[in-house]
């Protein structure tokens, strides 16, 4: 499972990130791809990198797969997991354009500038179930992009793809968006202030102190809670100023829906934990990412990359 949000400083500049939480990791690290990188596109979906593309993932066959990831003009894309609701096609659409799901982060943030952008070539764009390899079968996702001035959710389901406007800037797993924005109104009355005094018949009631009135947002680690709880905190934390501090607001924030080791069993009898989170700052290019292990947070800025060669570097 994971959960994602955007936000934007004083100035305008986006600051987006994802915590991947699941029972063990796949070996990612920081993959840059750069200008000069010859894509390798099943349905001729990318003909060439218009922009460089730094972010979490691993490679296969040569070629990036992001789990999250931005480029050089301050486009970001995060997939999480979406069974039970995603479906792709089963083979290319005729006349569309065919985007095979691994490829998707990669083909938003190697081919657009904005989500204006995204979102009107998305109008005219099929998801595709085609694995990179044998070993590697399509994840079912669903898929947040956001840029300095809004955020998307993407969505391909039986029905076809669906594309919303995500006034919250936060993302988790299934249900659908739609469910989940419906769902917040639950918690309107939710704020950061002290409830009260109230008076119920002759007695005085007062607030034992400060998250009174925080009272009703949900705890657990489903995925319903973890967007709510996520949203909230994205719309009520402080504005603020400085690159460390937005930093740490990415990741308090993250860290508010993390998941611990034993909270929450799968299927398959193993416990989930956040794998790591990860974000990226376009005020600076840099990509900032923690594990489980390792709460340090580490930076990888694009500018110590060489982004005009043609191979992909890793850190």
């Amino acid at each position: 499972m994971c959960t994602a949000i955007r936000f934007t400083d004083g100035k305008g500049n986006m600051y987006f990130g994802c915590n991947l939480d699941w029972s063990c990791g796949y070996g990612q690290r920081v993959v840059v791809t750069p200008l000069g990188w010859t894509p390798n596109s099943p349905f001729g979906a990318m003909g060439h990198m218009r922009h460089t593309v730094y972010g979490m993932g691993i490679v296969a066959e040569g070629t990036p797969l992001y789990f999250d990831c931005a480029n050089d003009a301050g486009l970001a894309v995060a997939g999480l997991n979406f069974p039970g609701y995603a479906q792709y096609e089963p083979g290319a659409a005729e006349g569309k354009v065919n985007v095979c799901a691994w490829e998707f982060p990669l083909w938003a943030a190697a081919s657009f500038a904005t989500v204006d952008e995204v979102d009107a070539a998305l109008a005219n764009v099929a998801i595709v179930d085609r694995p990179i390899d044998e070993r590697l079968p399509c994840s079912l996702l669903h898929w947040i992009v956001g840029d300095a001035e809004r955020s998307i959710v993407v969505e391909h389901m039986a029905d076809g793809l669906h594309v919303y406007h995500d006034d919250l800037d936060v993302l988790a797993n299934q249900p659908t968006f739609a469910y989940h924005r419906e769902n917040v109104r639950s918690y309107m009355a939710c704020s950061p202030e002290v409830a009260g005094p109230v008076r119920w018949r002759g007695a005085e009631l007062s607030a034992y102190g400060t998250g009174s009135a925080m009272r009703g947002i949900p705890g657990d680690c489903y995925s319903p809670s973890r967007f709510v709880r996520a949203a909230y905190h994205n719309a009520f934390y402080p504005q603020k100023r400085s690159e460390a501090d937005n930093v740490s607001r990415l990741f308090h924030t993250l860290g508010a829906v993390a998941m611990v080791d034993g909270a929450a069993r799968m299927a398959n009898g193993a416990y989930e934990v956040t794998v790591y989170t990860g974000g990226v700052s376009t005020r600076t290019n840099t990509y900032y990412y923690s594990t489980y292990e390792d709460p340090a947070i580490r930076s990888v800025a694009l500018g110590d990359f060489d982004v005009t060669g043609s191979e992909i570097a890793t850190a």
